[in-house]
């Protein structure tokens, strides 16, 4: 043997020791004899274990359609030094498999030994092809369905449409694929649409019962749309709008199902979906999905005093206008919905404390902007209760009451603000339910007592009349503000019984002062719209006049306007207390509806001007004159005025200018006990 061919073979050797030990490759090495006849002359261990698991043989790896089709790649290999054949099949044992093949010539071409380096690609092109087939199936189900389908990005674009949706809409594909949704929806139909692609686009299935939608003819169809969102990896960047035309026909079930979870007047989820869903996001954090999730629950201030002054309907346009400035802030991570009234909650989910922050402080910001209703610029501001898991809790009511007595403490502590909830809050906010079992037991208990503000004559500066309030001191809870307990002993009732507790108290103390011959005095007590409305109010009024003999006209009627709603059951009420000798005033002028229209036709004696008008009249040009203009307007009707909140000796000064008679306010006392007005002012 020369040199050349032992270099050769050592060559060989090497390489052949390489690739017996490779598991990853199969490699095979061929011969071609004289005749042109193939025959394997060496497998690695990889292609032995793979192929002869059925042959003995090497020799029987292939099938002979698969050795002809080796063959013709190897006769073709002449002037090359390397031949790739990619995705070549080959079948063995009924299974088809996919190679990658690499030919190469180990020796020199006499002696016609090709060495075949095979990979194997079949999982891959399995992959591909279910792949491949899943997708054709998918395309299949939408293209056939008969519900008509958009498929809409988290941009709002239409990026798929079924036939059936072309076919309903009337447009061409290329007149509606890549354009936003919203251009053919109708205007107002568009805000309630966009509340429904950002709840989507947070991971609800959503569904809009009523969406005009414009054709390619330019008709409006009436639709329903159930919005479906699309999870990638976790995110939703796209949903599915399946369409079902409503013009003609509605199933009454979707309605229904619609009116279940969502707000009508403002279209947001409601109270029903705020439950469910929260619910939802907390087995998602129990199970790993997601972690931090926080409560904020956004009450709008003082704006019973709005729909009262305004009206339901203007109340009602004010929320919807609330709702739209809030939507402005949904997105991926946060939903909306509308509590009740007033009242919204967003659930933020994976926000931090920080991050939490900047959106309340955003949201109030947004909401600190005017509002316009008939060309008329309003104000509205609003207080935020903020809870978080896992920090305040874990489960759905507790942080949802957490939040509820953070919100408290913020509208406590000087609202427009937000609060999140602390510990200490338990102690200042009670459970309502235990205040309410409480406050029933408040009068056997004697924990309520009343306490005296002197109205001045701003003339004579003599005091001969005072305004009962009601205070409480329970012996769990301490002292707690009225505005704390008079709102729930309405919504309980027990204000009816409350109240009679209150004329009772009066009146015992108008007779000690009326035996002990002290000079005249009034007192005056604040009656709530319930006991107002009662069939019998007025005889119960006689009666306690009756029962402690006591002179009528020393006992003044406070009512304040929300109160007189029918102007012929009002009319009636206020004339039977006059008959009998009461004095009769209506309380917080002109916060109410009625201010100037029913003025005229009741038998008032006294009219008390609202704090909200005193304040800063001493810089406040327009509330100087509005004061004064009520002031000038009782007395032409013959009332007395009295001014409430007076707190500057600027204020009196304005008041004393514009003649009014009374004032009544901190500048003057605050309200004190019974005996300190014995020993004071009688």
């Amino acid at each position: 043997m020369n040199n050349s061919a032992e270099k050769k073979l050592a060559i060989n050797n090497h390489l052949v020791d390489v690739i017996h030990q490779n598991s990853l490759t199969f490699t095979l090495l061929i011969e071609k004899n004289e005749k042109s006849e193939f025959s394997i002359k060496y497998a690695n261990t990889a292609a032995a274990s793979f192929f002869t698991n059925t042959f003995q043989s090497p020799q029987h790896f292939f099938s002979e359609k698969v050795w002809n089709e080796l063959f013709l790649l190897i006769n073709t290999f002449v002037d090359e030094e390397r031949k790739v054949v990619h995705n070549f099949p080959i079948t063995f044992q009924d299974s088809l498999y996919i190679f990658d093949i690499s030919i190469v010539s180990l020796q020199d071409v006499a002696s016609n030994v090709f060495g075949l380096t095979m990979i194997n690609k079949t999982e891959n092109e399995k992959e591909k092809i279910a792949l491949t087939k899943i997708k054709e199936k998918y395309y299949s189900l939408v293209d056939n369905n008969t519900d008509p389908v958009l498929l809409i990005d988290e941009d709002g674009i239409i990026r798929y449409s079924n036939m059936a949706a072309l076919k309903i809409l009337g447009y061409d594909m290329e007149k509606l694929l890549n354009y936003p949704v919203e251009q053919f929806i109708e205007a107002n139909s568009l805000r309630n649409f966009k509340i429904m692609l950002k709840q989507t686009l947070s991971g609800y299935a959503t569904e809009m019962q009523n969406c005009l939608f414009q054709q390619d003819n330019g008709h409006y169809l009436h639709l329903h749309l159930k919005a479906i969102p699309i999870k990638n990896e976790d995110h939703i960047n796209e949903l599915h709008l399946v369409i079902r035309d409503t013009t003609i026909n509605s199933e009454e079930k979707d309605k229904l199902y619609y009116l279940a979870y969502h707000d009508q007047l403002t279209g947001l989820w409601n109270r029903r979906a705020l439950k469910e869903h929260l619910r939802e996001n907390l087995n998602k954090v129990a199970e790993g999905l997601t972690n931090e999730i926080a409560i904020l629950r956004i009450d709008l201030d003082r704006f019973k005093l709005i729909n009262e002054s305004l009206g339901y309907t203007y109340g009602d346009e004010l929320l919807k206008k609330i709702a739209d400035r809030l939507i402005l802030f949904l997105d991926k991570s946060s939903n909306l919905y509308r509590q009740s009234g007033d009242e919204f909650v967003y659930i933020l989910k994976g926000k931090s404390r920080e991050e939490t922050s900047l959106f309340a402080e955003s949201i109030l910001k947004e909401l600190s902007k005017p509002i316009f209703l008939d060309y008329q610029e309003y104000f509205v501001t609003a207080s935020i209760g903020i809870s978080m898991y896992p920090y305040d809790g874990k489960k759905m009511d507790e942080l949802l009451i957490k939040a509820d007595q953070a919100l408290y403490v913020a509208k406590d502590r000087g609202r427009a603000h937000y609060r999140y909830y602390q510990q200490q809050m338990n102690l200042s906010f009670p459970n309502e339910a235990l205040m309410e079992s409480h406050l029933r037991r408040a009068i056997e208990k004697e924990e309520l007592s009343i306490h005296f503000q002197p109205q001045v004559d701003l003339v004579t500066d003599e005091i001969n009349s005072f305004e009962a309030l009601l205070r409480w001191n329970n012996r769990k809870f301490g002292y707690v503000t009225p505005m704390q307990f008079i709102p729930l002993a309405e919504e309980s009732g027990m204000i009816m019984q409350i109240g009679d507790w209150v004329l009772e108290e009066v009146c015992i103390q108008l007779k000690y002062w009326q035996e002990k011959g002290h000079r005249p005095v009034r007192i005056a007590v604040n009656i709530s719209p319930k006991q107002f409305k009662q069939e019998n109010f007025a005889m119960k009024i006689l009666e306690k006049i009756n029962k402690y003999q006591i002179s009528p006209c020393s006992l003044e009627v406070e009512i304040t306007e929300s109160a007189m709603t029918d102007m012929q059951d009002t009319f009636a009420m206020l004339k039977e207390l006059k008959d009998i000798g009461v004095i009769i005033s209506i309380d917080d002028f002109g916060t109410g509806y009625s201010s100037l229209s029913y003025l005229k036709k009741y038998p008032i004696d006294i009219i008390k001007i609202d704090q909200s008008f005193i304040k800063d009249i001493e810089s406040d040009e327009k509330n100087a004159a509005i004061a004064t203009m009520i002031i000038r307007l009782a007395h032409s009707l013959g009332m007395e005025v009295i001014a409430e909140g007076v707190e500057k000796d600027k204020q009196v000064d304005i008041l004393k200018a514009a003649n009014c008679q009374k004032a009544q306010g901190y500048f003057f006392s605050r309200p004190i006990p019974i005996a300190d007005i014995n020993e004071a002012y009688m």
